[in-house]
């Protein structure tokens, strides 16, 4: 039984636009300390897993094989011809390993700190896994979050998954205190993956499983993929599934998906800002701000963002009005 850890490196990262590109992604981008997300997630997982297994797709699996390479350690690829959400992703690396290993999931662009809480949060999955559960790991709140989907618990019993909330929701779930931030990291056999999730989805299962027996060192076939159905893990699994347990975990977590978390994580660390708040990202151009607070300036070499701290879940509304007129500056 091997403890392996699963990376999902798919991601856009399209809330952290003009940052966040399709061809060079959030988690790839060197911005702590010189080293990025990527980078951050494998190093952090060696001290619970023996391989790793990172699952990507064709237009950065050069920046995951760069990221490896600078970590020293070997792995094995799956390169996904075209999206078919997490679902899919996992069941792939499920199919690539013996069916008594266990599987450690995690995206591949979150920001961890609390190397011993978060290894002994995996240690507790590890074990609830080798009893034949499947694991979520969940974050407890630390203020009402609209932009996070939330897991109601009662000991390490999941009572059901929550959508992202409003306002108003998100602050009777922090009230009621049995809720957790779902931080979409699992851990599971990876034969009790695949039983649960034939017995939910069986034509994700199939067509899964067609995809990776066609598959050629890792890369699987486009025209075949296009055939599996585009489900989350969430909805194909977790939401359904009787053997699902949670561990409640100690550690402080974000999902940097936003400039709003972007910004909190780098004035916790000391970033420069200015009297009100406001922060220049991506230039040492000499940048004033009148009359602004809490404003972020983004600046790269093709375009500019400007943007309200608490307004940073808007700035999808712009990703996807350039990908409406299919810009090159999403590229």
């Amino acid at each position: 039984m091997n403890i392996v850890h699963v990376l999902l490196s798919g991601g856009i990262g399209s809330r952290l636009w003009p940052l966040s590109r399709k061809h060079s992604p959030k988690q790839y981008l060197g911005l702590f300390d010189g080293q990025s997300l990527f980078e951050m997630t494998v190093q952090r997982n060696q001290q619970v897993a023996e391989q790793v297994i990172v699952v990507g797709n064709k237009d950065n699996t050069h920046l995951s094989h760069k990221a490896m390479v600078s970590c020293g350690l070997p792995y094995k690829n799956i390169v996904e011809a075209t999206p078919r959400n997490t679902a899919a992703a996992i069941a792939f690396a499920a199919f690539s390993v013996n069916p008594d290993d266990i599987l450690i999931v995690t995206p591949s662009d979150h920001m961890i700190s609390g190397a011993e809480a978060y290894k002994r949060a995996m240690d507790e999955g590890i074990e609830k896994a080798k009893e034949g559960f499947i694991v979520t790991f969940g974050i407890r709140p630390t203020r009402p979050e609209t932009g996070y989907g939330y897991i109601e618990f009662n000991g390490d019993e999941v009572k059901s998954f929550r959508e992202k909330p409003n306002q108003d929701t998100a602050e009777d779930f922090i009230e009621k205190g049995n809720f957790l931030w779902n931080s979409g990291m699992f851990c599971f056999q990876a034969s009790v993956f695949l039983e649960e999730l034939k017995k939910y989805e069986p034509l994700v299962f199939e067509k899964a499983h067609l995809v990776w027996e066609a598959s050629k060192e890792g890369f699987l076939d486009e025209e075949l993929s296009l055939s599996i159905p585009s489900i989350s893990v969430d909805y194909a699994v977790m939401e359904r599934s009787k053997k699902i347990r949670v561990v409640p975990t100690s550690f402080e977590w974000s999902d940097l998906g936003s400039f709003e978390s972007l910004y909190d994580y780098f004035i916790s660390n000391g970033y420069p800002k200015d009297d009100q708040g406001n922060i220049v990202i991506g230039t040492d151009i000499f940048t004033g701000f009148v009359g602004l607070k809490r404003t972020i300036f983004v600046h790269t070499k093709d375009a500019f963002l400007i943007i309200q701290k608490e307004k940073s879940q808007d700035v999808k509304k712009i990703y996807n009005m350039l990908e409406k007129h299919q810009s090159k500056l999403l590229d």
